[in-house]
């Protein structure tokens, strides 16, 4: 890491409290301490690690990250949910309504800690939370309303709503933030009429037509994933019945739109089942994605939805890309046994691969040397704990805790830890060893039997294999296989298992015999 860059950062909470601690690298191999057990219910970070939010049961804290000293705080009795905005100007509370026209969604300036704009809103659900959706540069801020979609001015809430447009039924909306440009709108099934997919574009609201429309029946509810760059939209659309009954948890589909109209429609996926998980590069010019039965497999395609690389099949059910695109971690978490591959996607190779059991939470940390896994409750009552591991799959930390809710890397901007030569180096130089080492010259003969692939055997035809071919042998792991082949060519010795039976030998006499029998019969019926 350049000296010059500021020290990772990361915080775990637990029943007494939160703590945000520095590293890796650690010093004395133990983490260093900036806040140490603060009492809260929940935390987050601003997007940028800026700002950090703490939440307790009637108020929000604001920490400043760098000095770790508590800037300001603002009281919200009965809290349930707080989000900054993505520079952390703006802070989004949601509390208990007290019923009537409470206005319970309030939108706080962070500078003066003053309510901006209030408003009223019944309950919040993964769908509509954050309920203001932001733009990256917070220019622009929108919010889903009943059957319309309102835009506000970052600059002067007071002006109230100053555009709107109309879409009866809407229940979903995601607002391209880089730059926001487009926002696409969710339309259910009703009445017969198909589930949609639109995306308009923001600044001719005038114009009701979309740019781009998507329709499809068997959908309950969607995932909107835009790509940075705000070109391409990927669709997850989930139904919870599937009528074929080969998956409990219902069907999806993965569907790709783009702005300008070059596609519109399915990803074409190699294997059928669900999709598990779906995210776009950093760079937003590719995605990668998970899907089908298990074992599932992983694909890389362009941002055309084009096919670029075949990852193989696997236990897999997760992806995270490091901040630079250039890594991939393709892991099985959940109910999966918690295998992850580490990718260089450059190269298209393996750098490595590891285990992290029973892990809840995974993120890379934000100058893309490290993956953490985190065990969390109340997911998980026992082994809670994180552990961190190196680009290649190595584990680099560990550390267990009695009770653990919550674990998270500090993030920062893209620009802070450059575009990590040193660590494109690494990874070179580790592709140059696995090459040279991939055909080792060795005389070690137990070597040479790992090694050495069988040769394939001459075709025989299919009458030919009824009559000669054996029957298949019962299944060995591949430990068992290769220690019987090295006994067998150092020691002539044979499994047991594969020692012909006595009545098996019985039964083979009898069989020739017969067919000599039958042969001398059909040559003396020739004769005569």
């Amino acid at each position: 890491m350049d000296p010059s860059s500021p020290p990772l950062n990361y915080i775990v909470r637990g029943p007494e409290g939160l703590s945000l601690l520095v590293g890796p690298p650690f010093q004395d191999e133990n983490p260093g301490v900036k806040l140490d057990k603060v009492p809260c219910t929940s935390a987050k970070f601003s997007d940028d690690g800026r700002k950090l939010l703490v939440i307790t049961t009637n108020n929000v804290e604001i920490y400043d990250c760098d000095g770790a000293t508590e800037i300001k705080t603002i009281d919200v009795p009965g809290i349930i949910a707080a989000v900054f905005s993505p520079r952390g100007r703006f802070l989004q509370t949601y509390r208990r309504s007290s019923g009537g026209q409470d206005k319970n969604l309030v939108l706080w300036n962070v500078q003066s800690g003053v309510a901006v704009h209030q408003l009223s809103q019944k309950n919040i659900s993964k769908a509509n939370w954050p309920s203001f959706q932001f733009s990256e540069d917070e220019a622009i801020v929108c919010r889903m309303a009943t059957n319309e979609i309102h835009f506000f001015d970052t600059e002067n809430f007071a002006k109230g709503i100053v555009n709107k447009i109309r879409l009866p039924g809407i229940a979903g909306l995601q607002l391209a933030t880089s730059p926001p440009t487009y926002f696409a709108a969710y339309i259910p099934e009703s009445k017969g009429i198909p589930a949609s997919i639109q995306i308009f574009e923001r600044e001719n609201l005038s114009q009701v037509q979309p740019v781009a429309r998507r329709s499809f029946f068997k959908c309950s509810s969607v995932q909107l994933i835009w790509n940075h760059g705000s070109t391409g939209l990927l669709v997850i659309a989930q139904s919870d019945v599937d009528k074929s009954n080969q998956s409990y948890y219902g069907e999806s589909r993965l569907h790709y739109l783009t702005t300008d109209g070059s596609h519109e429609g399915p990803v074409p996926l190699r294997k059928e089942g669900p999709v598990h998980d779906v995210k776009w590069s950093p760079s937003g010019s590719e995605f990668a994605v998970v899907y089908g039965f298990m074992p599932a497999r992983t694909t890389l395609f362009d941002k055309k939805c084009n096919s670029l690389f075949d990852f193989g099949t696997g236990p897999y059910n997760t992806l995270r890309w490091n901040p630079y695109g250039k890594l991939l971690c393709i892991a099985g978490f959940g109910n999966l046994p918690g295998e992850m591959a580490f990718w260089d996607c450059s190269a298209k190779k393996l750098l490595g691969s590891s285990k992290a059991e029973w892990s809840v939470t995974s993120e890379w940390s934000p100058d893309g040397r490290y993956f953490m896994t985190a065990t969390t409750a109340p997911r998980l009552q026992v082994d809670n704990g994180i552990k961190i591991f190196s680009y290649n799959g190595s584990l680099y930390f560990k550390k267990m805790f009695d009770k653990l809710y919550q674990a998270e890397w500090r993030p920062a901007e893209s620009t802070t830890y450059g575009d990590l030569p040193e660590l494109v180096e690494q990874v070179k130089e580790n592709l140059r060893i696995e090459t040279t080492n991939a055909a080792p010259k060795t005389s070690n003969p137990l070597s040479k039997i790992a090694v050495t692939a069988p040769k394939s055997a001459a075709y025989q035809p299919p009458h030919a294999k009824s009559v000669s071919a054996p029957k298949p042998a019962s299944y060995q792991p591949p430990h068992a296989k290769s220690a019987t082949a090295v006994n067998a060519q150092l020691f002539g010795e044979i499994n047991s298992s594969q020692e012909t039976s006595k009545n098996a030998l019985k039964n083979k006499k009898k069989r020739e015999k017969q067919r000599e029998k039958k042969a001398q019969e059909a040559a003396s019926v020739n004769t005569s």
